[in-house]
């Protein structure tokens, strides 16, 4: 089980970097999103990121939270992160859990009992991320972007994304498997740091690149 006593966001995100164990063809997909957005950022000097999974309750909002603040962490001013899914839930309360543990803010930003909005934050935060459940094509959500769906049923689902320049599926294992188990705490912070560790990876490369 991963421990989070005095773990703060840096130390998670580096720390679930270091841990990274993926194979050679998960390095592979990793290096070709990251190689694509460095090509986008030096010809159009902007790069708009969509997560895509079929709630955008779980994993995209995941991705979305770790990809801002990958953003923070290597200063790069030109990316911009949002999420989405093929149906609107929520931005689910174990999620949310999961995150806080990291040392992540959630401030109630719009009440709602179905889907609240969130402004999240975190230490030296100069640029709060909006969360809440949506469809990928909400107004919200910048285009044109990248897609990068995280889960099969949206990646199935979504045969044709209209504003997306480049479609990339990086699947994540579901926590929500172990919805209402004793494993469920663990479950969910399995998949957070999977998920920072891979946002880590791109970002770094990204940096490196550039």
């Amino acid at each position: 089980m991963l421990e989070t006593a005095s773990i703060n966001t840096e130390q998670f995100f580096t720390n679930a970097l270091d841990k990274l164990d993926i194979d050679e063809s998960r390095k592979n997909l990793l290096e070709s999103i990251a190689l694509f957005i460095v090509k986008e950022l030096k010809n159009k000097k902007k790069v708009n990121l969509n997560y895509i999974c079929t709630h955008n309750s779980r994993r995209s909002q995941l991705a979305q939270v770790w990809s801002c603040y990958a953003t923070h962490y290597f200063k790069l001013t030109k990316i911009e992160s949002f999420s989405g899914g093929t149906a609107v839930t929520s931005f689910f309360r174990n999620t949310v859990k999961t995150l806080q543990k990291v040392g992540f803010n959630f401030q109630i930003l719009e009440f709602s009992h179905q889907n609240p909005e969130y402004l999240i934050s975190y230490a030296n935060c100069t640029n709060p991320i909006i969360g809440f459940s949506k469809l990928y094509d909400d107004d919200h959500n910048k285009t044109p972007y990248i897609a990068i769906t995280t889960c099969s049923n949206a990646d199935e689902d979504c045969p044709f994304i209209p504003d997306a320049i480049q479609r990339f599926h990086l699947p994540f294992n579901d926590p929500k498997n172990f919805d209402n188990s004793i494993y469920q705490s663990q479950k969910y912070l399995e998949t957070n740091n999977q998920i920072a560790g891979e946002i880590h990876y791109i970002f770094k490369k990204i940096s490196e690149l550039l």
